[in-house]
């Protein structure tokens, strides 16, 4: 779900009308690769991971120059974070990936990043033109 509050403005470059790139973070699947305790507070977990993530709207992300259009998918015990600015947060109704699939095939023709480590998901997207990293890109 995001957050009316959020940067919606996805056009970049010197032309408004050019959207930016899209980069798609798995947020369980990267929250998931660093064992920190996140499985005591998922949400806290998914909120420390969108927090690391606002710098990468500009600076960009695995190959992908900023700025970008970044959107962390959560699902499960994770929904409830908000959007912050930089940031989009989407909560998927059912399964994350998914709701990954669809907002890769939704970014058309522009340059299009997922970070991920789920095997199945990376072939799904990558079918759809997009490129795929795994959690280090944002993780460092």
């Amino acid at each position: 779900m995001a957050d009316d509050a959020d940067d919606r403005d996805t056009r970049g470059g010197t032309d408004p009308a050019t959207p930016l790139p899209l980069l798609v973070v798995d947020g369980a699947n990267v929250v998931g690769s660093v064992p920190d305790g996140w499985w005591r507070d998922r949400r806290a977990a998914a909120q420390r991971l969108r927090d690391r993530l606002v710098p990468f709207a500009r600076s960009g992300a695995g190959g992908l120059a900023g700025p970008l259009e970044l959107i962390l998918v959560v699902e499960g015990a994770a929904r409830g974070v908000a959007s912050v600015p930089g940031v989009r947060v989407e909560e998927a109704p059912g399964s994350g990936d998914d709701l990954i699939v669809e907002l890769t095939a939704a970014a058309d023709d522009r340059p299009c990043l997922v970070v991920t480590a789920d095997r199945e998901l990376r072939r799904r997207v990558a079918e759809l033109g997009a490129q795929v990293t795994g959690p280090r890109a944002v993780l460092g």
